[in-house]
């Protein structure tokens, strides 16, 4: 896969740094349940231009691990679907970091979404998640914990709406790396999702193909993981036959090839991808 000229990183460095563990969450839903026709949308962020790592990139929302998500309070939140030991199974990873992942993957949609993957005590999902603002605020400031967010409001963390989907890691070329796990999840009914977050300039429900087109012709620059997850779920007429699927989660690590025909990407996809 060809880099565009501003994306192309330096060569390798003698000790390339060590990737950040990072959860990314796809947003889907219906497109005919919003107006749109046929097919599903996902939900996409322009990042900040300036921004130190994929500025002006269009992505997913997420981030890196918090240390918090991975302490002993995250271990005590209220949780319910596949525990931590399955999602360890699904991305090949320790128990504990597997939580810290889920964690994370909550936390970091409702801070950078506005969407809350909770519910009540009883099983309801959260279906509007503004009157809980101030602390999407606080837990963007670092002054609150998810686990502390959750206890205080008496909410559970919904695991059953994550799904595993990728396994992706920056380059060894790049200065900054992300060990990231991608996640799909459908927007909960009533809730929406905002562009409310400084980290982007701008945030709108796409579809895939949609998306990979405006790509394709220099007017959305995007990174490969975003590019081959897209073309994935451009293969699906509904969020319910997305979170049906069951995928091979290998860990992806691109590498970045420099030759006469110019600088590009190269990785490996499983089988059927």
């Amino acid at each position: 896969m060809p880099l565009p000229d501003d994306f192309v990183p330096p060569k390798l460095p003698d000790v390339p740094a060590t990737p950040k563990d990072a959860a990314t969450v796809m947003l889907v839903r219906d497109a005919a349940a919003h107006g749109g026709g046929h097919g599903i949308e996902v939900f996409l962020q322009r990042r900040v231009a300036g921004m130190a790592f994929a500025g002006g990139m269009t992505v997913f929302p997420g981030g890196g691990l918090d240390q918090r998500d991975m302490d002993s309070t995250a271990s005590a939140v209220a949780w319910y679907g596949p525990d931590a030991s399955a999602w360890a199974a699904w991305f090949g990873c320790e128990t504990s970091l597997a939580r810290g992942l889920v964690c994370a993957a909550v936390r970091e949609t409702f801070e950078e979404s506005g969407v809350l993957l909770a519910g009540d005590a009883d099983g309801a999902i959260v279906a509007d998640s503004t009157p809980y603002h101030d602390a999407r605020e606080a837990l963007i400031s670092r002054d609150l914990s998810l686990a502390a967010f959750l206890d205080d409001a008496g909410l559970v963390l919904r695991a059953d709406l994550l799904r595993p989907w990728a396994s992706w890691v920056t380059p060894a070329e790049e200065p900054r790396r992300y060990d990231a796990r991608f996640f799909l999840a459908a927007l909960p009914e009533g809730q929406r999702a905002d562009d409310a977050t400084s980290e982007t300039e701008s945030s709108a429900w796409h579809r895939p193909a949609d998306a990979l087109a405006e790509a394709d012709a220099g007017q959305r620059p995007m990174m490969p993981p975003t590019r081959v997850t897209l073309a994935e779920l451009a293969e699906y007429d509904t969020v319910a036959s997305a979170l049906a699927a069951r995928r091979e989660i290998p860990r992806i690590e691109p590498t970045i090839v420099r030759d006469s025909e110019g600088v590009r990407v190269e990785f490996s996809l499983p089988r059927g991808e």
